[in-house]
C-alpha cells in the first residue's frame, strides 16, 4: 500500500538527518512528507464521516473514500458501484440498528472457508474469540494514536469500530470493520498470533493499555518503529500455491461467493 511506503521513506530518510543530505533525498523526503500529509487530512475527513453516518447516501460517502484511497491496488471488479454500494448498505444497517452488526462467527466462518479452499495450513483456521481480540487491540491502540495525534492514517481511524454503551469494542463488526480483520487475517497474521497469546495469558489488549496510560509519566510520548521480520504468513504460499494450480479467475471467483456470504443481500 502507498501509505505503508511512504512511512518507510520518513523512518529512511530520517535516520539520516545526522548526516549530509543529497538533493534527490531531500527531495524524495519533501515529497513523501506531502503525500503524507494529503494521506492524514483525507483519512481525517473519513474517520469524522464514519463517526456521523445518519443515511445511506453518508455510508456510500464513507464507502467511496475508503475504496478511493485503496484505488491503486485495488482490482476494477472490486472498486465498481455494486460492491460500493453492497458494502455501503452493510455499513448503515450496522450503524442504525446493533442487532444487524456482523457477527464475529460469520467472519470466522467466511475465513475458514477459504483458508480450507486454498489449503492453508489449520493455523490459519480462527474462531470468534481470536477475532475478538484482534478487535479489541486494533480498536484500543488505533483510538490511543488518533488523539495523541501520532499516527492519523486510514489505519488508525478509530471511528470505524462497533463499539458498545460502555466504550468497549461491541460483539459484531461494521462493514469496513469487518473488510478490515479479512485484510490483518490474510496481510498482517502475526496480528493473529498475539491474539492467541493474548487469550492464552488472559490479557484484554485495551485494559492493558489503559492500565499503562494511568501509570505513565502525563509527558511520555509513544513513537514508532519499523522491525525488519522474516515473514512466515502462512496463507502466502497456500494462495501462491492456489493460483498456480487454479489460476486467478477461480480465486477471484471463491472471493466473490465469499464476499455475498459476509454481506449477503436483504438481510
Amino acid at each position: 500500500m502507498k501509505i505503508l511506503w511512504l512511512v518507510f521513506v520518513l523512518a529512511l530518510v530520517s535516520s539520516q538527518q545526522n548526516s549530509p543530505e543529497p538533493d534527490e533525498l531531500a527531495t524524495m523526503r519533501h515529497l513523501a512528507r506531502l503525500e503524507y500529509e494529503r494521506h492524514r487530512q483525507a483519512a481525517f475527513k473519513l474517520n469524522e464521516l464514519a463517526g456521523r453516518i445518519h443515511s445511506q447516501a453518508d455510508a456510500l460517502a464513507f464507502v467511496d473514500g475508503i475504496v478511493d484511497i485503496f484505488s491503486d491496488s485495488l482490482p476494477a471488479e472490486w472498486a465498481g458501484p455494486i460492491v460500493r454500494q453492497r458494502i455501503a448498505y452493510a455499513e448503515f444497517e450496522a450503524v442504525s440498528d446493533p442487532s444487524r452488526l456482523i457477527p464475529e462467527q460469520r467472519i470466522a466462518d467466511v475465513w475458514n472457508e477459504y483458508v480450507r479452499e486454498i489449503g492453508a495450513p489449520e493455523e490459519a483456521v480462527v474462531n470468534s474469540a481470536e477475532i475478538h481480540s484482534m478487535r479489541d487491540a486494533a480498536f484500543a491502540s488505533s483510538r490511543l494514536m488518533w488523539t495523541r495525534g501520532t499516527n492519523q492514517t486510514v489505519w488508525t481511524m478509530s471511528n470505524i469500530y462497533a463499539t458498545d454503551s460502555n466504550g468497549k469494542i461491541a460483539d459484531g463488526c461494521r462493514a469496513v470493520e469487518a473488510l478490515r480483520i479479512i485484510y490483518e487475517l490474510d496481510r498482517l497474521f502475526d496480528n493473529l498470533r498475539d491474539a492467541r497469546d493474548r487469550l492464552r495469558k488472559g490479557i484484554v489488549a485495551s485494559d492493558e493499555i489503559k492500565k499503562r496510560l494511568e501509570n505513565t509519566n502525563p509527558s511520555y510520548r509513544t513513537t514508532a518503529r519499523l522491525e525488519a521480520r522474516i515473514d512466515t504468513n502462512p496463507i502466502r504460499l497456500a494462495e501462491y500455491a492456489y493460483i498456480r494450480q487454479h489460476r486467478m479467475g477461480i480465486l477471484n471467483q471463491l472471493l466473490g461467493r465469499l464476499f455475498a456470504e459476509l454481506f449477503p443481500v436483504g438481510e
